[in-house]
């Protein structure tokens, strides 16, 4: 209590936060560390980001198998807003509809992303417009980005030299990576017209040919490898 006598409530305040935010980032660490999960991201406004359900699982069993990973082979669904987002060192989001985060959600994900965490987005047909407004409120500041072809997240245990693949046709478009850099570090990786979260579901659900689905696997693998590097 000493060290507050000499302090203003906005001193206080700011002093508190900042000690929270070390918090998390140790926090952080400590699970990328010591423990490989991986987890889907629950959000508000309407949209199902529960879509896709066997995606993140295939991709983990892929990764397992191809990239030498380990990760947990069932995921945890974890609310943008909240501390449990830093226990994973990268999270998946997906789905068709609205979003929104709260001004609490869009800090906590900014820290989370500035601390070390990573945000893969899949556009399954309908969700741009409002990713886009919403991640303006994790970084007001900062643009998606395209993502040059060159960038090392193509070049992983994977080649993709026209960088991401086209999954399903949407409006027939060509596919397109966008990210989100922090400091020179991409944070978010975010596929559009490609819908890479439907290529990884089980075949049984879309029928997508096994050449198609084999190059939606090893993308994500390579996003997983990046997160996981980076």
């Amino acid at each position: 209590m000493l060290f507050y006598k000499n302090l203003n409530f906005k001193d206080i305040y700011l002093y508190k936060k900042k000690k929270l935010f070390f918090f998390f980032s140790l926090l952080f660490i400590f699970s990328f560390n010591y423990a490989q999960q991986v987890a889907s991201l629950k959000y508000n406004g309407g949209g199902d980001w529960y879509a896709n359900p066997t995606s993140v699982p295939d991709l983990i069993t892929f990764c397992n198998k191809n990239i030498n990973t380990k990760i947990d082979e069932v995921p945890a669904n974890v609310e943008v807003g909240s501390p449990a987002l830093f226990n994973y060192p990268i999270v998946f989001m997906t789905g068709h509809g609205n979003v929104i985060f709260s001004d609490e959600d869009a800090e906590n994900l900014r820290n989370y992303l500035i601390s070390g965490g990573f945000l893969e987005i899949s556009d399954n047909y309908g969700l741009d417009k409002y990713i886009r407004r919403e991640m303006k409120k994790v970084f007001p500041n900062l643009e998606f980005q395209e993502i040059p072809i060159n960038h090392p997240i193509y070049h992983q245990t994977f080649t993709f030299e026209k960088g991401l693949p086209k999954i399903h046709e949407h409006n027939g478009k060509p596919a397109q990576a966008f990210g989100i850099f922090y400091k020179g570090r991409l944070v978010c990786f975010y596929d559009y017209e490609s819908d890479l979260s439907d290529g990884w579901e089980n075949k049984e659900v879309h029928h997508d040919p096994e050449e198609i689905r084999e190059k939606a696997l090893k993308m994500g693998a390579n996003i997983v490898e990046y997160a996981f590097k980076n």
